[in-house]
């Protein structure tokens, strides 16, 4: 997982917080046109950063690459391509292709919201076909492809489309840079930032998530009791496996674990049973350990972190993990920070997707139930958390990410192109009546 990035902007967003509504609202104004010619702008919906394919039976041989849609053979796959408007209107397409080999030709069918265009596609070079108008309104615009007949092997290759219209007279967004094509694509991702109820030191953090049924696609990561040092929660892998993830970041600045000196190494002090241990990097590195457990959605789960200073200028962190299906706390691993000498700090919760070609996909996560205990054995409540989003979602690339406060406690959601926005740094508020979680900590695994 490539965490390096986002956790660095959760720790600072923390620190200083970013982004108002206004700044927000300013953004979006800019990239609009305010002029009387604003009609007759067109805008270049490139695929490589904002489409994805689906078929009905789940595989396709076509992919989505920087160049576009390539390799089209099957009629069954749609590729939707999405972009969001600000205003009511007629939008107009246009579509980029080209059919390979040369003297081939196809027909393909585009349709929004129901309305459907066919058009005939013939040639080996890139042109521009006109598409038609389409009646939108505002907010995310799904875009539809699919191939009805073909002479040769394939449809033909996709690069972009091209819009214009009143639609986009306040306003567009989608990726139009390439150094974002990939995080698009996979989604913007959102955090929650708590306040913490007490100035004193804190020696444990606990939570309880529950992902909502059909939130859970491929991909996500719901991340749980994020730290200053590192990160503690579960991910869909595959259809057939989902871990618990804890991970600490070795104080020693890099993206390759094998250059971190000896004395700035992670160092496992001991792990649950089934564990698996190691190092990871590229995206910082450090000490990682998951366990590999069938997780479900709409059951809620309980995680429990410590962090306290050995007395010798290291800190251990260690992780529990509630199954309640039986009923008992898991030791996921303890680890020993070195040149660390400290409680839990920067206390945080975040949702990601981690696989680009799953980006459409909406995942939402309720965290709730949330305790700090302090270093004297204090439970303290924790009652507000502030909203913050990732670098794609601040460039206006893409922003189907919000947060906020529900009848539980607090959530997340993102993916799904929904057009509900709240505004970046928002916070917000739940007044916990739930009693004190009640722990027996000196028979916990370790």
């Amino acid at each position: 997982m490539e965490f390096k990035n986002l956790l660095n902007q959760i720790l600072l967003v923390i620190v200083l917080g970013f982004i108002s509504f206004t700044s927000c609202s300013q953004d979006l104004q800019s990239a609009s046109p305010k002029n009387e010619e604003s009609l007759d702008t067109v805008y270049t919906l490139p695929l490589a950063g904002n489409a994805f394919l689906s078929s009905g039976s789940g595989t396709f041989s076509e992919r989505i690459t920087n160049n576009g849609l390539t390799n089209w053979d099957n009629e069954k796959t749609v590729t939707s391509t999405y972009i969001r408007v600000n205003k009511d209107g007629k939008l107009n397409l246009g579509l980029k292709a080209k059919v390979l080999p040369s003297g081939n030709t196809s027909q393909v069918q585009i349709s929004i919201n129901g309305e459907r265009r066919t058009v005939e596609l013939s040639g080996a070079d890139l042109k521009e076909y006109p598409i038609g108008d389409f009646d939108v309104e505002a907010g995310y615009i799904k875009i539809d492809l699919q191939g009805v007949h073909k002479s040769g092997g394939y449809f033909a290759d996709v690069e972009s489309y091209s819009v214009t219209g009143a639609a986009i007279n306040e306003g567009v967004i989608y990726s139009n840079d390439p150094e974002y094509y990939y995080w698009a694509r996979r989604g913007p991702s959102c955090h929650l930032g708590y306040t913490i109820p007490t100035t004193d030191d804190v020696s444990y953090y606990y939570s309880e998530v529950e992902v909502p049924e059909g939130s859970d696609p491929i991909g996500s990561y719901f991340m749980a009791n994020g730290f200053s040092e590192g990160y503690f929660g579960f991910q869909v892998n595959s259809e057939s496996e989902r871990r618990i993830l804890f991970s600490v970041w070795s104080p020693y600045s890099t993206d390759d674990p094998n250059s971190i000196p000896e004395d700035e190494k992670i160092m496992l002090n001991k792990k649950g049973p089934g564990v698996y241990t190691g190092e990871f990097g590229n995206e910082g590195s450090g000490g990682q350990s998951y366990l590999k457990y069938n997780w479900k959605a709409g059951n809620t789960y309980k995680f429990l972190l410590k962090g306290q200073p050995d007395g010798n200028g290291k800190t251990d962190f260690t992780a529990w993990f509630y199954a309640p299906d039986e009923d008992n706390w898991k030791l996921i691993a303890s680890f020993k920070r070195p040149k660390t000498d400290k409680y839990l700090t920067g206390f945080h919760s975040f949702l990601e997707n981690f696989n680009p070609e799953k980006g459409a996909l909406s995942r939402t996560a309720n965290y709730k139930n949330q305790w700090v205990i302090t270093s004297s054995g204090q439970w303290k409540k924790i009652a507000e958390a502030n909203f913050t989003v990732d670098n794609t979602y601040q460039a206006n690339q893409r922003i189907d990410a919000l947060g906020g406060a529900n009848q539980t406690g607090f959530f997340l959601k993102n993916g799904g192109f929904f057009s509900e926005i709240v505004a970046p740094n928002t916070k917000f508020n739940f007044e916990n009546t739930a009693a004190a979680p009640n722990i027996d900590f000196e028979n916990l695994p370790l």
